[in-house]
């Protein structure tokens, strides 16, 4: 990294063009935060940054005065490294490993929870409608749901004058790296713990339910079903077909278009997926074979390790556990309701931190949501068995 040309691009172009260019080359992999040294940075953004960065040292007379001068301008370097501490953040915050947070719906409310009405049924009344005659309308039912109460969650990153001066710059990116990660390991085990049944926030026309029910109002667990074949999927596809929406007496239009499944069964869940061949009827005498692919091409697997450890840690026992998958279509069933998506803000110049833990610079991460049921209807939990 030319750091000349750094500066030189953030004197000719400005703050903010020149962070809108780094985080496009963050994004696109061209550049990496790691490729900076927050030392050279400070000595090259910074008039006399050389100076300044020697005088991080107590021992230098002209130390606190320099550092707390007014006059220095260290906006390029607090600007730049903010970016680079934000490019770390977001990378640890949105890892593959989070599976979960991407298989639910993000809704977006300024409520800190709600009411969430139904549409109300037209299936009596949707019929033709003669000419000059009006048109019915579409109310609210009585039929609602109600979503928690929304939790904020946050964590500060800070760079101290001794990272600098020393050069600790792998430790710097390493700390805002874990910011963003135990943020989004927090949401996705909040998020995996509603999918799984461990918690149950389904509060519907003012009651609260468990997710997952084996009788009425509404039957979506299918006990011993391990996952061995398509006939097993089919089982639970069977389940669906008999779910009936309470407040129209439909059938549930689910489309199921997931598995989510425990490590122990994630390659099991791809060979019944995309087996190329597969044979229906054993062939005996008076049978016949059918040989066909897999019914199952467009199923989406999702297999995660977090997963199989919160059904452990809520008390489900180990070797049961790795046997439990999940059938449906998550969107439909659940949503994330999000006040605020992760924002990462940066402490004003002049900060009191300054002073009493030399603290250069620290960044703010923070979000706020929380996971909700909509319909419990859309998913089938399946269980080996005792």
């Amino acid at each position: 990294m030319n750091y000349r040309e750094l500066r030189r691009m953030y004197e000719l172009e400005g703050p903010s063009q020149t962070l809108n260019r780094l985080g496009e080359c963050f994004q696109q992999r061209h550049l990496r935060p790691e490729d900076f040294s927050v030392r050279t940075l400070a000595e090259a953004l910074i008039p006399d940054g050389r100076e300044w960065v020697l005088n991080l040292d107590p021992r230098r007379k002209a130390s606190v005065a320099l550092l707390e001068s007014e006059a220095v301008d260290v906006s390029a370097f607090r600007n730049i490294t903010g970016q680079l501490l934000h490019s770390k953040i977001m990378e640890g915050y949105q890892q593959e490993v989070f599976a979960a947070s991407r298989l639910v719906e993000t809704i977006p409310t300024r409520l800190d929870g709600e009411k969430i009405p139904g549409v109300e049924s037209l299936a009596d009344i949707a019929e033709t409608v003669d000419p000059g005659m009006p048109f019915p309308h579409v109310g609210f039912s009585e039929d609602y749901v109600e979503t928690p109460q929304t939790d904020k969650r946050g964590l500060i990153c800070s760079v101290t004058q001794e990272a600098i001066y020393f050069d600790r710059t792998g430790l710097i990116y390493r700390q805002a790296f874990q910011v963003g990660e135990v943020l989004g390991l927090n949401k996705e085990k909040r998020i995996l713990d509603c999918l799984l049944g461990v918690t149950n926030p389904y509060n519907w026309k003012g009651t609260q339910y468990d997710t997952y029910q084996d009788t009425s109002p509404w039957v979506n667990t299918l006990d011993e079903n391990a996952l061995a074949d398509w006939t097993n999927v089919d089982a639970s596809e069977q389940l669906f077909a008999e779910m009936i929406d309470p407040a129209s007496g439909e059938p549930v239009l689910a489309m199921p278009n997931t598995l989510l499944v425990m490590p122990a069964k994630s390659n099991v869940a791809r060979n019944i997926v995309h087996a190329v061949e597969v044979r229906m009827g054993d062939g005996s005498s008076g049978s016949t074979q059918t040989l066909a692919t897999s019914p199952l091409t467009s199923y989406q697997i999702v297999s995660s390790r977090l997963a199989y450890h919160r059904l452990v840690e809520s008390g489900v026992n180990a070797d049961l556990a790795k046997g439990y998958w999940y059938h449906g279509d998550f969107r439909r069933a659940f949503a994330y309701m999000e006040n605020w998506p992760i924002t990462i803000t940066q402490a004003p110049p002049q900060h009191h931190d300054a002073f009493e833990r030399d603290i250069v610079l620290q960044v703010k991460a923070s979000e706020r949501g929380a996971i909700a049921v909509l319909d419990p209807r859309y998913v089938v939990r399946n269980t080996p068995g005792s």
